[in-house]
């Protein structure tokens, strides 16, 4: 099951900054173990920055994808990527390619580009502090009862 952004969130949202975009993009997506990306029929959305390098555009949900299919975009439409399967074979192909991810870019901004590399490090941090707040939250709650009559 995929997120679901409601109203308020997703305007609130789209009035953060590039770098505040970022954070919420690796919370949700360590949340939710999926990303977002936007493809037509002839394959997956690029951008390109300044200097011509192909960026890929990604965001942690369907909506905030969705509100990009505009412009140039116009007939692309949402695409959801498994967490696991982004780190095992997109960010090895990106890095091959030689492209960078442009994170959470809207109608008005490119987002935030960065490489394949540091995305993978910075959701791997997340993760684990996912893992670990989640086992040292529950760190109790596995062992056995023992009856104190």
């Amino acid at each position: 099951m995929s997120y679901d952004v409601n109203e308020y969130e997703f305007g609130s949202v789209l009035k953060l900054s590039g770098s505040e975009r970022y954070e919420y993009f690796i919370q949700k997506i360590a949340d939710w173990e999926e990303l977002w990306s936007i493809r037509d029929s002839e394959g997956w959305g690029l951008m390109r920055d300044d200097s011509g390098k192909e960026l890929v555009p990604i965001w942690p949900a369907e909506k905030y994808a969705s509100a990009c299919c505009t412009g140039v975009w116009e007939g692309y439409s949402p695409n959801n990527i498994p967490l696991d399967y982004w780190l095992e074979k997109w960010i090895p192909g990106m890095l091959k390619d030689d492209r960078l991810c442009a994170v959470f870019p809207l109608p008005t901004d490119k987002g935030v580009v960065v490489g394949p590399e540091r995305l993978e490090k910075d959701i791997s941090e997340a993760l684990s502090q996912y893992e670990s707040s989640f086992y040292g939250s529950h760190a109790g709650a596995w062992e056995p009862y023992e009856n104190q009559e």
